[in-house]
């Protein structure tokens, strides 16, 4: 059995995970609309919400979309996504991207079981949580 995060946006999930595909250095970012569905999608906005995204992070991928078009949703806001960097200073640059144009909730830095931890609402509304290993 495999998990995957899959996170919602209020209309910027492209950007959202074409940002977390370069952040993270992420491979196979794919992305389609709503309009692109079998049949289409005539509501408004459909050619510009996703219906569904995904990017492969290391290991794992990460799954979004935007709620559909005329659908008011409550993007995430008690869920974060954890991400375990191979050292502090890759840590310390993915917090401070994430942190571009977003929100401090817990400064990067050491703490008694990690060398380096943080965590950042981002721009987007994703909450994160950045570790690096020891």
């Amino acid at each position: 059995m495999t998990t995957h995060p899959y996170i919602h946006f209020q209309g910027n999930c492209a950007q959202a995970m074409t940002a977390y595909a370069e952040i993270f250095g992420g491979t196979d970012l794919q992305m389609m609309p709503y309009a692109a569905m079998p049949g289409g999608d005539p509501r408004q906005g459909a050619d510009q919400r996703m219906m569904h995204a995904q990017v492969r992070i290391g290991d794992g991928v990460l799954m979004a979309s935007d709620f559909p078009p005329g659908v008011e949703g409550d993007p995430q806001k008690a869920v974060s996504i954890m991400q375990v960097a191979k050292s502090v200073d890759i840590g310390q640059m993915w917090f401070d991207r994430l942190l571009e144009g977003g929100n401090l909730i817990h400064p990067f830095g050491p703490t008694f079981f990690s060398p380096g931890f943080g965590m950042v609402k981002d721009r987007f509304g994703t909450h994160w949580i950045i570790s690096a290993l020891a």
